[in-house]
């Protein structure tokens, strides 16, 4: 795996997530009763509500009666020249909208920016890993989660996941960017914008056959506890491979990397009482959210062949087998199992013996002079070529659905 790598698997892999985010965890909802405290929140309390039965009620209520108005295609044409934090919001935006977005792109009150900067940092010397992690890593794991599977499978974006990857790895990307929560960047906006979509995949999902046949009984998706088991899919995951990776990563980066996704949480319209403050309450909630929902689902194991195939077609060079085998190295036989990643008895001992040596080799260059730029420089490079490649050229705009995924 090389610099050249890193940027094609956290496009290809779709995180956020990605949202990943710009999804929505199992069939009926698995584990024990909540029981996570909120004094480990960054709020330090709260009511205690379980997060499987919270969602966003007031954006819920605004673009429910945007889609219902019929106003879906002039918002997302006015939101397409709305792309810096420091722009102030088009003209024309329904009122209602308009007020709420004013103050959902706000940074909360707690926001470290010395600690976004030393993020901003730490993904410039380590965006190998986080790249890697990312794409091969979470975005593969969405597919074995059965809700966000599902969620994505019958929403509008399912039947277009190239472009669907490409939005979602634009969150990918502006969370790790330089500028994320400078004025010049763009993280604000397109957590506001993946907030709106997740409102309108909450108005919309119920009216698919498709979807409410195979939600386990669940009425509304995207809960705030399925958006923290897509949040843990990434920086949880993320540091907990690292650290087993044996990556040099300092306690002011880890605090720092913690602390820009618990932004990013915020921004996403998680309630703070559920974000966690520290790396040991993140990987409690981890436990208990994440862990005993993966499973398998016909959604998630077509959604894996698509990925796999777009990664393919990404870098001709870069061959589904490798793919597969560093997936299921860093995922795990049980997920790679879950999303039938095939079994590679050639490249799997290879990656299980070089990448550890590769790890090692690079964490003993980066200290020295004008490694880091010339890594970054590389990655940027890359970026800019995947982005365009997904987007087929045109600008990568997130954007409100206003139906399902055609039958």
């Amino acid at each position: 795996m090389d610099e050249l790598s890193r940027r094609k698997m956290l496009l290809a892999g779709g995180t956020l997530g990605a949202l990943g985010v710009l999804g929505a965890a199992s069939p009926a909802r698995a584990g024990s009763a909540w029981s996570w405290a909120a004094s480990g929140s960054v709020a330090g309390s709260g009511a205690g509500s379980d997060p499987h039965s919270v969602w966003d009620e007031e954006i819920d209520r605004i673009v429910s009666d945007v889609i219902e108005r019929g106003d879906v295609p002039k918002v997302n044409q006015l939101l397409r020249t709305w792309t810096r934090n420091d722009q102030p919001l088009p003209d024309g935006l329904p009122a209602d909208l308009r007020e709420f977005m004013d103050t959902a792109r706000q940074l909360p009150t707690w926001a470290d920016q010395g600690k976004l900067d030393t993020a901003a940092r730490f993904n410039k010397t380590k965006g190998i890993y986080v790249g890697a992690l990312y794409g091969l890593g979470s975005g593969l794991m969405s597919t074995a989660i059965p809700r966000e599977a599902r969620a994505v499978y019958y929403s509008k974006g399912g039947a277009d996941m190239k472009d669907r990857i490409a939005k979602t790895a634009k969150l990918g990307y502006d969370v790790g960017d330089l500028d994320a929560y400078q004025p010049r960047g763009s993280m604000q906006v397109t957590a506001v914008k993946t907030r709106l979509v997740h409102a309108a995949v909450r108005h919309l999902l119920p009216q698919s056959p498709g979807w409410s046949g195979t939600s386990g009984g669940q009425k509304i998706p995207i809960s705030q506890a399925d958006i923290l088991v897509t949040w843990h899919s990434l920086p949880t995951f993320v540091m907990r491979k690292m650290l087993e990776w044996k990556v040099r990563v300092s306690p002011a980066e880890s605090a720092a990397y913690l602390h820009v996704w618990q932004v990013t949480a915020h921004l996403l319209g998680v309630r703070d009482e559920y974000v966690p403050a520290t790396w040991d309450a993140a990987n409690a909630q981890s436990k208990q959210l994440l862990d005993p929902v993966l499973g398998r689902t016909p959604e998630g194991v077509k959604l894996t062949d698509v990925l796999l195939d777009i990664v393919a077609e990404i870098d001709g060079g870069l061959s589904r087998p490798l793919v597969s085998a560093f997936a299921r190295y860093t995922l795990g036989d049980r997920v790679g199992d879950l999303i039938e990643l095939s079994d590679e008895p050639f490249w799997e001992p290879v990656i299980r013996r070089a990448w550890p040596l590769l790890v090692a080799f690079r964490e003993g260059l980066i200290p020295l002079p004008l490694v880091p730029e010339a890594a970054w420089t590389m990655e940027e490079a890359i970026r800019r070529f995947v982005l365009l490649f997904l987007s087929e050229g045109k600008p990568i705009s997130i954007e409100i659905p206003d139906a399902n995924r055609p039958s």
